[in-house]
């Protein structure tokens, strides 16, 4: 039998002190409990009705006749079993789906593995659905892992799920490299991230930019962030939450051979030595190279992976050191000062050499 809520609702205090006189009485006696509680036939009636649907009067065996209380915990059990029992079926039903269909994976990708000649890569749009794969791949990762995260600091969910990630593969022995953006040494929680995971034996650096966000497993499979097409020149545009799977050999290989560029002109990120002004430095010079091409103070932040309003702090400081009138000064001055540095001719064509 089926149960609505507004069963539980008509508990009112006439039914509940009935209930209390049968408990003295062992039984539901009508008259007496009616006179003791002054109560019309109505009301009695009601009592009772009310009672019977909670299932705190239920017949005595062996005389169905005669009701008699029970304990609530008896009745509760009784009256919401069939939908506990329900619920579990459907909880059961839902877990059986989803290992019968996930147990395909495998399959799907050797599958998959099988036609790199013909289809080099998926597109998954669905968010839930890239996560899901992430978590799939990270658990059966073997040999090594190699990611880039662009931008500066990182959300502290996403880095307690990836600290929870590194640390299970440096478990099984998987080799683990992280290239982040100079910014993200500033951050406190991505520091105290990278202090766990290096002290497990998991790798991590610094550049000051990076392509795009990229994760290789196996040096066999690479993701990549999918992207509006929206300005064809804004190549770091925001990714729409889906990924490019990639698993053709070739175009794997060309990803593992960009990571390994990035890795080496990047800096350790030891985060109890690490000195931010160097980085410091490092930082101010890209924002240098970036302004002397012209870039908008949003385009340089994005690449640099850092607030606008930090990005416009930093070129504020420039233009003053280099005593600059203009940002494009600031950066021409700063290109005219490294060639006299340099030992060459400040007045010839920088794009043309000496």
């Amino acid at each position: 039998m089926k149960h609505s809520t507004s069963e539980f609702e008509e508990l009112d205090d006439v039914s509940a002190a009935a209930y209390g006189q049968a408990v003295e009485l062992g039984r539901f006696l009508k008259k007496e409990i009616a006179l003791s509680l002054d109560l019309a036939p109505a009301e009695i009636d009601r009592a009772e009705r009310v009672l019977l649907l909670l299932r705190l009067l239920q017949p005595m065996p062996g005389d169905p006749d005669m009701l008699v209380p029970v304990a609530p915990d008896v009745a509760t059990t009784d009256l919401v079993s069939s939908a506990e029992t329900q619920i579990r079926d459907l909880q059961h039903a839902v877990t059986d789906v989803r290992g019968r269909l996930m147990s395909l994976t495998p399959v799907y990708f050797e599958g998959r593995r099988l036609r790199n000649r013909l289809e080099a890569f998926d597109v998954i749009t669905d968010r839930d659905t890239v996560q899901s794969m992430l978590d799939h791949f990270s658990s059966r990762c073997r040999h090594a892992m190699d990611s880039v995260a662009p931008g500066g600091s990182r959300p502290r969910d996403a880095l307690a799920a990836a600290r929870r990630s590194a640390l299970r593969m440096r478990e099984r022995g998987v080799e683990v490299r992280t290239v982040y953006q100079h910014t993200a040494r500033s951050d406190l929680a991505t520091r105290a991230y990278v202090r766990d995971v290096t002290a497990a034996g998991a790798q991590v650096r610094t550049a000051d930019q990076v392509i795009d966000r990229i994760l290789i497993y196996d040096r066999e499979t690479v993701f990549l962030p999918s992207h509006h097409a929206a300005d064809p020149e804004d190549r770091d545009g925001p990714a729409i939450g889906g990924a490019i799977v990639v698993r053709e050999p070739t175009l794997v290989a060309f990803v593992c051979n960009v990571f390994e560029h990035l890795w080496d002109g990047a800096t350790p990120f030891v985060p109890d030595t690490s000195k931010a002004p160097t980085i410091g430095d490092d930082v101010k010079q890209s924002i240098l190279r970036l302004m002397a091409k012209g870039y908008k103070d949003e385009m340089v932040a994005r690449r640099l992976g850092m607030s606008v309003r930090t990005c416009r702090r930093h070129i504020s400081e420039i233009t003053e050191e280099l005593e600059a009138t203009s940002r494009f000064q600031a950066g021409w001055n700063a290109a005219m000062s490294q060639r006299r540095h340099q030992g060459l001719d400040p007045d010839a064509d920088p794009d043309r050499g000496p």
